[in-house]
């Protein structure tokens, strides 16, 4: 199983921050014929991210190709159970990637509409937020 991480970062741990308003990068298709657009915030973990790969690769057993429009950059640390406060932050846990209502997941191509929706399917049921299917909007 391949963990989604980045190769390397210019700061090891990072605060917190807030994940306010919807996504205005990232927020169309741009790669495939169809996506799965969040419609919640939430930080997405790389496990999730790869749960949702798999389970799409599996689907569509080696047809179309599907592109994962999120990366997981941002480290979140985790304290050991039991531990008192103090002592510092802790070390770097998993990594997430921060999801914005709009934001394109993953994406769809050379496949048709109904296999895609499956397939969407199968990747939202992985998903810790409420998804929906989309199109490619027509270009103007």
């Amino acid at each position: 199983m391949s963990n989604l991480m980045p190769k390397r970062v210019k700061f090891r741990k990072e605060q917190r921050g807030k994940l306010k308003g919807n996504a205005t990068r990232g927020n169309y298709v741009a790669f495939g014929d169809y996506g799965l657009q969040t419609l919640e915030p939430h930080w997405l973990t790389g496990r999730q991210i790869d749960a949702g790969r798999i389970a799409a690769q599996h689907f569509l057993r080696r047809q179309g190709k599907i592109f994962i429009r999120v990366f997981p950059d941002k480290p979140i640390s985790k304290k050991p159970l039991e531990t008192r406060m103090g002592t510092g932050k802790a070390d770097v846990d998993y990594w997430a990637a921060r999801i914005k209502p709009g934001t394109i997941l993953f994406e769809i191509a050379g496949v048709p509409e109904d296999l895609a929706k499956q397939a969407m399917a199968r990747i939202a049921h992985k998903m810790p937020v409420k998804c929906r299917f989309v199109g490619r909007r027509i270009a103007v």
